[in-house]
């Protein structure tokens, strides 16, 4: 394989894309001060993505690409459970590990040549973790809370 051949150059679009939206997924983890950031996210969306770069070269009559694909889904499962630590009561890190297991989506999407859908899907995260949490520490747990109160 030729290092400027262009299937190889279209294969470092892939893993480069894939370290650079899931490095822009781990930037707000790193803000939020969260176990997994910008080195876990990109990469785990790099090593989706190669993933699922191989499974597509080996592909044949016999080899179904998909297994490799239902495989990483497992072992992100994983990863994320490794992120998950309870205090108590509370569950923390269950959102961080929400955001490894899109990452791997997005890896995976990226190797099967889906830029847009991957690009629009990072935004969609990143906007879920900086909108939605300010929203939910205002209003959702404060509610809950209240709630809480009444029935004791």
């Amino acid at each position: 394989m030729d290092f400027f051949d262009p299937k190889t150059v279209e294969i470092f679009r892939q893993l480069f894309f894939a370290v650079l939206l899931g490095s822009a997924i781990g930037v707000e983890r790193e803000l939020a001060h969260k176990s997994a950031g910008m080195r876990t996210h990109a990469l785990v969306a790099l090593g989706s993505t190669l993933f699922t770069i191989i499974s597509q070269a080996l592909s044949g009559p016999y080899i179904d690409p998909t297994r490799i694909a239902a495989q990483i889904v497992t072992g992100i499962g994983f990863l994320g459970a490794g992120l998950i630590v309870f205090h108590g009561e509370r569950v923390q890190g269950l959102t961080t590990a929400a955001g490894v297991w899109v990452a791997s989506a997005i890896g995976m999407a990226l190797g099967f040549h889906m830029y847009t859908v991957s690009i629009f899907t990072t935004v969609l995260t990143i906007l879920v973790f900086a909108i939605l949490w300010p929203i939910e520490r205002k209003f959702v747990k404060r509610f809950a809370k209240e709630e809480r109160k009444d029935i004791d």
